[in-house]
């Protein structure tokens, strides 16, 4: 018998670590590692805690004996993905935060798409309420501003949710994770564009379920100004100049509409020397795809529910 065979009878290892973030949010994340432990495909499952002062730590391994937990001293937002990620033994991971998890069999259909298209790297799954009345505004926007997807398994991205994506753990380790300074927001969109200009896709899979409560929620103030800064920053890194002062004049914009323009003005600035000195501006295909989905964002946006000015980007619970 082959040594890598399941044994008779045994369950085949997963495909897919799924990687939980979360912090200090003990009861949701219990009851989503026990619908992800539940699931059909048997993942993998590691909680990457961001400095949890609550039970969390205790409870989950009181009552998940097998789920691996990578704890944080401190809070990492979206950058306390990149230590669990690092500890993944399977090609594909999943990221979801505490508030989400994924329907059976999306998974296995996940790892499906990736092994049929090597040129993805990232699949946004589909997120939706536990009763599936209700989709992420997000995903809405995804779908109505993708300008297609010739040759891919699903409308082509220039963007995804980290909160709900699966990646190829080998190229989520080549980018060299979530960028810490940016964890509160523009992580992934920063990465996105480092996929792209990399030479490979990022899709929305509709076929890849994912449950979220609550849907969506709406950001402070802070957080908004927070959102548009670090969106302006993540422009001056790759964009061209023309994109990088548009996305500038929309983050004063939100500056004046939340009465912050000065203090979140100097935080914009303060950061401008960082962000030049990691400047590299991205290939122009790639330039191309992001003022599409631009163009079509501002024509469909009526469209689209109120909310989805406020929704959360990323798929991750705002700390």
């Amino acid at each position: 018998m082959n040594a890598l065979a399941p044994a008779p009878g045994s369950q085949p290892a997963s495909r897919v670590t799924v990687v939980v973030l979360t912090r200090n949010h003990v009861r949701q994340t219990v009851d989503t590692v026990a619908r992800l432990i539940a699931l059909p495909e048997h993942p993998r499952v590691i909680v990457a805690d961001n400095g949890s002062t609550d039970s969390t730590i205790g409870l989950l391994a009181s009552l998940f004996p097998q789920v691996r937990i990578v704890q944080g001293l401190r809070d990492l937002g979206m950058a306390g993905f990149n230590r669990a990620v690092a500890l993944a033994r399977t090609e594909y991971v999943a990221c979801c935060d505490d508030s989400t998890w994924f329907a059976p069999g999306a998974l296995a259909r996940a790892a499906q798409l990736l092994d049929a298209n090597p040129g993805v790297a990232v699949l946004n799954a589909c997120v939706a309420d536990a009763d599936e009345r209700e989709i992420h505004p997000a995903c809405l926007m995804f779908a109505a501003t993708s300008p297609g997807g010739d040759g891919l398994p699903g409308p082509a991205l220039a963007n995804f949710m980290a909160g709900a994506c699966i990646f190829r753990v080998s190229v989520f380790r080549a980018l060299g994770g979530y960028e810490e300074r940016l964890s509160r927001g523009g992580a992934e969109e920063l990465a996105a564009l480092d996929v792209l200009s990399a030479g490979h896709s990022i899709v929305y899979c509709e076929n890849a379920l994912a449950h979220r409560e609550p849907l969506y929620r709406w950001f402070t103030r802070t957080q908004q100004c927070t959102l548009a800064r670090n969106s302006a920053w993540v422009a001056w890194m790759r964009l061209p100049a023309r994109d990088a002062l548009a996305a500038t004049g929309r983050a004063l914009a939100v500056f004046a509409r939340q009465r912050s323009l000065g203090p979140a003005g100097f935080a914009l600035l303060r950061g401008a020397f960082w962000t030049l000195r990691r400047r590299r501006v991205v290939p122009p295909h790639v330039v191309l795809l992001t003022r599409q989905v631009r163009r079509a964002q501002r024509h469909v946006r009526v469209g689209i529910p109120a909310m989805a000015e406020k929704y959360d980007r990323s798929g991750q619970r705002a700390w």
